[in-house]
């Protein structure tokens, strides 16, 4: 029998506040163990919480830009449950009335769109976080992230291959750094992803019995955990086992996933509403000022750089994926770099040399105007496009200007007629066979002769003039 997944995704964001949700220690990431907390996010005696407002504005924003209808009243629950990262032992969360509901979210794969729903986006507080040293007998728990905001976003199970449920989450992520409500840093926690996946038979409308999947570091985790899951699952049910509804964690070592504990549902956190905190009433007044707020989001700045910029769909979906990438490239062309150059340098070279070197593009030392300035000598011909490979590789190590490094080790390119001409009958006269093969009607010999020239020249010949006297003298 074959069967279909069915995937969906909670996603986690902390967002970008300076504050904690309910308090006003400091939610930057990096202090010391326990160096930012107070009563409040330790959930001491007789305190009492207060809203962050920037964070339900981040999440009346996000739940616009995902295409949701914005809750006119919505409130906060307790959600009840016992680790040793909850201090009050219960999270300040949404239950049944969320600040957003009802959205979607349109991803793309192999040219076919497809929409996902948006179950609701919700606000809550984040957890501390537990220690383990190694080769202790003991673990620690730090509480500097309690009580961060934290924004959750629910989807429908609509995704129906781990390849989706990739692609969601990128896009997903890309909205988010848009609209500049979290860093998105996976590495500290920032965005965490969970899938919930089950099976059922090919055609049928029946859902099966899920297994949530957690404690994954990235995108590229959560495909692989759900592939895996995906095929446990198939082999259990077709040799007659039965899934069981469960939290599994993904061990990334081993590339397996393993039981974490039972699954809970809702009746297990007891929610009710929290009575330290008043009710979120958002009128239409305050919902219209956040839509104003929205920045040109990645769909709708894929569409400007096609029509304004003339490049491929392909290239302004690659460059609009990232805004830092996207500004970046931008801000090359407002340089006067050619739209489509600029595309190619930034999507290849430089996002080689990021990857390579594991640098972020807002750390990257190459400018938008340097490169611009690295085009401008490719089209005037002071340089080649090989030479300008040699130079962009020394502006990236370097900062420095395209300009400063062509004089410094002399790559400007060799343009002179007599010059090259000098070269050609040289190279001529000491490779007989070639010349003599072409002029019988093998004209790729000329390719032969072609890279004489240039390794002669230490590649600063200009390509196309080379080319061109070459044909002249040989015929």
């Amino acid at each position: 029998m074959s069967y279909e997944a069915v995937i969906g995704l909670e996603v986690h964001v902390e967002l970008l506040t300076r504050s904690k949700m309910f308090c006003r220690c400091s939610a930057e990431f990096g202090a010391p163990p326990n160096s930012r907390v107070c009563p409040v996010c330790l959930g001491m005696p007789g305190v009492l919480p207060v809203i962050n407002k920037r964070a339900v504005e981040f999440v009346i924003m996000t739940g616009l830009a995902l295409n949701c209808r914005i809750s006119d009243y919505s409130k906060l629950d307790r959600k009840n449950y016992f680790y040793p990262d909850l201090p009050k032992n219960y999270q300040i969360s949404q239950y049944d009335l969320p600040i957003a509901l009802d959205g979607l979210l349109e991803i793309e794969l192999d040219g076919a769109k497809k929409r996902v729903g948006i179950t609701r986006v919700h606000i809550e507080e984040d957890t501390g976080k537990n220690l383990h040293p190694e080769g202790a007998s003991y673990s620690q728990v730090d509480f500097n992230r309690c009580g961060v905001p934290l924004m959750e976003i629910v989807s429908e199970p609509d995704m129906r291959s781990p390849q989706e449920a990739y692609e969601y989450l990128q896009k997903l992520k890309a909205i988010l750094e848009y609209l500049e409500v979290s860093d998105c840093n996976m590495e500290e926690g920032s965005l965490r992803a969970e899938a919930n996946v089950s099976l059922r038979p090919a055609g049928s409308s029946e859902y099966g019995t899920k297994a949530e999947i957690k404690n994954v570091n990235s995108f590229k985790g959560v495909q692989k955990a759900l592939e895996y899951e995906i095929d446990r699952q198939s082999q259990m049910l077709s040799s007659g086992g039965t899934v069981v509804q469960e939290t599994r964690m993904w061990d990334e070592e081993r590339g397996i996933t393993a039981t974490m504990r039972s699954k809970e549902a809702a009746h297990d956190y007891r929610y009710f509403p929290e009575p330290d905190l008043v009710p979120v009433v958002v009128d239409e007044p305050w919902v219209e000022e956040m839509r104003k707020r929205l920045p040109e989001l990645p769909g709708a700045r894929r569409v400007r750089f096609v029509e304004q910029y003339g490049i491929p769909d392909y290239d302004a979906g690659v460059l609009t994926a990232s805004k830092a990438v996207a500004d970046y490239y931008e801000q090359c062309v407002r340089s006067g770099a050619e739209p489509k150059g600029a595309s190619n340098w930034v999507m290849g070279d430089l996002q080689f040399q990021l990857r390579e070197t594991g640098t972020d593009i807002a750390a990257c030392k190459v400018s938008p105007e340097n490169l611009a300035a690295m085009l401008k000598l490719i089209a005037d011909d002071t340089i080649s496009g090989k030479i300008a490979k040699t130079v962009f590789k020394e502006m990236f190590m370097t900062g420095k200007a395209p300009a400063e490094i062509v004089r410094e080790h002399g790559l400007q390119q060799i343009t002179d007629e007599g010059e090259v001409g000098e070269i050609i009958d040289r190279i001529i006269r000491e490779n007989p066979e070639p010349v003599e093969s072409y002029r019988r009607g093998k004209t790729n010999a000329i390719a032969f002769l072609v890279g004489q020239v240039m390794r002669a020249t230490k590649g600063k010949a200009n390509p196309q003039l080379v080319n061109k006297m070459l044909e002249k003298k040989l015929s």
